[in-house]
């Protein structure tokens, strides 16, 4: 060979848009081309971002094959380069065109480091080292660096992954994940949302059930939308007190998937105690009997796909009808910081059914969440205070039930809330700026 490395510079198109959005599909593809070579692979590192796309490349002993794809145009451009005459980057190529299943793909070869341009200088390598370098037959093994990503338009969430999904199933309503995260364990994810982990879901878990039922000690009646999986409802059977429990899920797949990988949030499913129904939340809410439950809890996805309609002021005035006198409803209320125009909405919403001096926020730290910061409401239908609370008893609540986040001071200090937060809270939903608001927001 006349060169020092040969780079195909690749083009495919008419590409799967499937696979063009699956990490693991494209990082499995892109070692296998490279071992199909003949290639000896050092490591990988690939990114997945929200809602689509792939970025990766393998590093192989011969140099690299790098991709970035275009699932919304079935495309992918890929970067073939392979040191000496070891390796033959055109059996990558048809590796790939057949795997990626692509309709065609266009190709230009360069050959790099022409060594007719090139002069040799001799030097010792082994007088730089202190040590002699381990060979890549020693360990035996690769290093995979994996990544899955939730991005917005201003901010994203990035978590490393062993690159083997454990869960992958598309239902009428929504895609439904899990990957196993090397930093919080399984995750669970929605249309490419994360929603859950097992580090730390019980913060979430613990803080939009203790806190209602440590202030209503005389609820009996508890209905859950949403939390197909599972965590609110597992720490709502805590309390014995409650009679009925209720959890209402419209998509039977995230049951199945926490069963499966989450089994530590999934626990309660069994519980004689809860009454699980597969259906429409929005749908169960109107045929709902008025005044039935002391407690109803919206643990709901984000306001989009089979999310979106749990976001409404025709839904929350139902939920207000199904409220007995003294009843409350909670709700996941997004983040203050992500997205401050949803936040006011929202607010301005529950205060509009309920009352204004009947609705309150209170906050939580969920570090797999946007920014963070987590809010989540109370809006009372009668008298009921979040902060009218035996302290003595949500303490001792605490340390029988072993609660990993919620405590008597956790309860009244996630209600201290910081200046930008109340002044959102007192802003009209026309009038909000993008001052605090990770998000852009259209005036």
């Amino acid at each position: 060979m006349n060169a020092l490395g040969r780079h195909i510079l690749v083009e495919f198109y008419d590409c799967s848009p499937e696979l063009m959005n699956d990490v693991i599909h494209i990082e499995n593809s892109m070692v296998a081309a490279a071992e199909t070579a003949g290639a000896t692979v050092i490591n990988s590192t690939f990114h997945h971002f929200s809602p689509y796309g792939v970025s990766g490349v393998v590093v192989i002993q011969e140099s690299h094959l790098a991709i970035h794809t275009w699932p919304e145009y079935g495309y992918a451009a890929v970067d073939l380069f392979t040191c000496g005459d070891s390796v033959d980057p055109w059996v990558s190529y048809t590796y790939l065109k057949e795997a990626f299943q692509s309709g065609h793909g266009s190709s230009m070869e360069l050959r790099r480091g022409q060594l007719s341009l090139l002069k040799r200088n001799d030097f010792n390598l082994e007088t730089l080292r202190d040590s002699s370098a381990k060979t890549i037959e020693a360990d035996g093994s690769i290093t995979r660096d994996v990544w899955f990503t939730e991005r917005d338009e201003n901010i994203a969430l990035s978590l490393k992954h062993t690159g083997n999904q454990l869960y992958k199933k598309d239902s009428e309503y929504q895609r439904v994940e899990i990957y196993e995260t090397l930093a919080y364990g399984n995750m669970l994810t929605l249309d490419g949302m994360v929603m859950c982990t097992q580090k730390d879901e019980y913060v979430y878990h613990e803080m939009i059930t203790h806190v209602p039922m440590l202030s209503n000690r005389s609820a009996k009646r508890a209905l859950v939308i949403g939390g197909g999986d599972g965590g609110t409802v597992r720490e709502l059977l805590r309390h014995e007190q409650l009679e009925e429990v209720t959890l209402v899920e419209i998509d039977e797949l995230v049951i199945e998937a926490c069963k499966l990988h989450l089994p530590e949030t999934a626990v309660a499913f069994e519980n004689p105690r809860l009454n699980l129904l597969i259906e429409d939340g929005i749908k169960y809410i109107k045929e709902c009997d008025d005044e039935h439950y002391d407690l109803i809890i919206v643990d709901s996805a984000d306001p989009v796909g089979p999310g979106e309609g749990l976001f409404t002021a025709a839904f929350y005035q139902e939920v207000y009808r199904c409220l007995a006198k003294d009843g409350v409803m909670i709700t996941q209320s997004e983040s203050p910081r992500f997205n401050s125009a949803v936040f006011v909405e929202i607010y301005d919403t529950y205060k509009k059914i309920f009352g204004q001096d009947k609705v309150y926020c209170y906050l939580a730290a969920i570090p797999t969440y946007p920014t963070g910061t987590w809010s989540f409401s109370y809006s009372a239908k009668g008298d009921a205070r979040p902060l009218q609370f035996d302290a003595e008893a949500a303490a001792a609540f605490s340390k029988k039930e072993g609660l990993k986040y919620y405590n008597e001071e956790v309860h009244a200090a996630a209600f201290a809330l910081p200046n930008f937060v109340k002044e959102l809270l007192n802003t009209k939903p026309e009038h909000v700026t993008d001052e605090y608001s990770a998000e852009p927001i259209n005036q």
